[in-house]
């Protein structure tokens, strides 16, 4: 009796460590599956659902995407600009890589609905914005241009993009009343 006791008890102490094992193996593939999935959702031809841009042909649009730098600065890193995948949207710039998401600049969008005459701006190196956050998301909107400039940068992308843009719309762009 007592060679089965402690035969039962080695069984259930190698079961449990061979279900620990199991358990962590799981958990390993889950972590590469998610792992490969962000890293699928950086890379490649970014697609872009279309918004209203109907002066994203002018020349100021023009203009503003000439401006753009080939890398977009994030912290520390250097981030490269993303293809676009087809349809490319007019006067739209996208930086991201297999590290960050996505940083989107369009030019010449529509004036947005949550732009009213009471609306809270925030003047950044010369250049009125409206922030508008969503799922994690801010977008940051030129409104005193005579285009609409749309940034819209990741969670926790800190304010750089945001004066880089606004340093470039102000050599770019003269000013004007946001509601004349």
């Amino acid at each position: 009796m007592l060679v089965v006791a402690i035969a039962l008890g080695a069984l259930l102490a190698v079961s449990v460590a061979a279900l620990g094992l199991y358990v962590q193996h799981v958990g390993d593939q889950e972590r590469q599956a998610q792992e490969a999935a962000q890293k699928a959702r950086r890379t490649g031809p970014l697609a872009l659902p279309p918004i209203p841009a109907a002066e994203a042909g002018t020349p100021e649009c023009a203009k503003v995407v000439a401006a753009l730098p080939r890398d977009l600065r994030l912290g520390e890193s250097p981030v490269p600009r993303r293809a676009l995948a087809e349809p490319v949207p007019p006067a739209t710039v996208v930086w991201g890589d297999a590290e960050h998401d996505p940083v989107t600049v369009r030019c010449g969008i529509d004036a947005p609905a949550e732009l009213t005459p009471t609306s809270k701006l925030v003047d950044i190196s010369g250049v009125s914005w409206l922030e508008i956050s969503e799922g994690g998301r801010s977008s940051w909107l030129a409104v005193d241009r005579p285009v609409y400039v749309a940034l819209t940068v990741p969670a926790g992308s800190g304010s750089g993009p945001v004066q880089d843009l606004s340093q470039i719309l102000r050599d770019t762009l003269p000013k004007q009343p946001v509601f004349p």
